[in-house]
């Protein structure tokens, strides 16, 4: 007999922790995929002309590249919790609770295009009725598959990818945090309207170099913004 677990203070190594991130190649291809799919319909095994992809799914795939939100987040997401102006998101129930979230003016951008709508409706809509986009894992997979992605390519491959890469360009732990609305980073506690401009030039960065990446550029050399190193992605 022993008065203690024999294991007490051992540090286990992380069980099924998810490493894969997005290559180069594979950003590119993602841009590929997307734009193959943009008001291109899906051809039928008979040869006549099939439905088009739904434009909501393809928008929301390119959110998320460029957010790194979870995609419930985005999926849930409606027009009364943006505030564009000052490029912020406020989430009212998330995984880590209410969350404001700042946006690159990428992801800014795209937004504009599609609205503004009804401050109750969804951002991203479903093809039909009046709930949730459900088949949207169905419809990522239509994305990755036209741009060649392999099969485990999946929407949190996305959220990885963007803190992988946001690390590359010497961004804080903190600022990543804050901008994936984890808990530890939330900004919810320092910020009662919006984002400080330290945590906007990240998120633009990081948009910024997203965007280079499927539009196929690869690494490229960044600029340094205000409280972020300057480094080459």
């Amino acid at each position: 007999m022993i008065s203690d677990h024999p294991v007490r203070g051992v540090i286990r190594y992380a069980d099924r922790r998810r490493q894969r991130r997005l290559s180069d190649d594979e950003y590119a291809a993602l841009g590929v995929g997307l734009a193959a799919l943009t008001n291109a319909p899906k051809p039928r095994k008979d040869g006549k002309q099939g439905h088009m992809m739904w434009p909501a799914a393809i928008h929301a795939a390119r959110f998320l590249a460029l957010t790194g939100w979870r995609s419930g987040e985005a999926l849930t997401l409606r027009w009364g919790m943006l505030d564009l102006p000052r490029r912020t998101a406020r989430l009212p129930d998330t995984k880590t609770g209410e969350s404001v979230r700042p946006l690159a003016s990428a992801a800014c951008d795209l937004l504009r295009k599609l609205g503004p709508g009804q401050a109750d409706a969804l951002v991203f809509p479903p093809s039909r009725g009046d709930g949730i986009m459900s088949g949207f894992p169905t419809l990522f997979e239509r994305i990755t598959k036209a741009g060649g992605l392999p099969k485990d390519v999946t929407p949190h491959i996305l959220r990885h990818s963007f803190a992988s890469l946001a690390a590359d360009l010497g961004c804080s732990e903190l600022a990543i945090a804050a901008l994936l609305g984890h808990r530890s980073g939330s900004v919810t506690a320092r910020y009662t309207h919006a984002a400080d401009d330290v945590l906007l030039a990240v998120a633009d960065r990081v948009g910024a170099a997203t965007l280079r990446k499927m539009a196929g550029e690869g690494s490229a050399e960044v600029v340094a913004g205000p409280g972020v190193q300057q480094e080459v992605a």
